[in-house]
């Protein structure tokens, strides 16, 4: 499990870990993570159908929740380091390019990981290396025991 004991290490790669465990979001998505460790998370999709705006280009929607996820899993291995989890406080996408198809490939890294909050920025790029949409997530670091919306915070596994 990503909260064990192994994750006491923080140059631990947890890309196998988040790959096994895709929630429904990001099967749903497509969402492939290509590496993930505390200090840098990158992940791909292939565009399609379920990714399309009325106009043929991707949704704003897909470029905010990829970001959301790599910083989120990003932030989420450096804080299970110390027996903590994290949510989301907050998400700036701003889109800079529009894209129809190809492969998006996301890349986070962190910008500050303190002991109540980190903030994460990230950039998606299409296949071409050209950057479509870049973004920063800012993120609560919370104690083993918190709850939020009424259940208990956990990694699954």
């Amino acid at each position: 499990m990503l909260g064990s004991a192994a994750m006491s290490d923080l140059s631990i790669d947890a890309t196998a870990y988040l790959n096994e465990h895709l929630d429904g979001w990001n099967r749903a998505m497509g969402l492939t993570f290509v590496s993930a460790t505390a200090d840098e998370v990158v992940a791909e999709l292939v565009v399609g159908p379920v990714h399309l705006q009325p106009y043929g280009i991707v949704h704003g929607g897909v470029h905010a929740g990829i970001i959301e996820t790599v910083c989120s899993a990003g932030a989420a291995v450096h804080a299970f380091s110390a027996g903590r989890s994290v949510v989301g406080l907050e998400n700036h996408t701003s889109f800079i390019r529009a894209v129809r198809a190809g492969k998006l490939r996301v890349r986070a890294r962190p910008l500050t990981r303190g002991r109540r909050s980190q903030v994460w920025e990230a950039t998606v790029e299409d296949d071409a290396g050209k950057m479509v949409a870049t973004g920063r997530v800012r993120l609560l670091c919370l104690e083993p025991d918190a709850e939020v919306a009424g259940g208990a915070v956990r990694a699954p596994g």
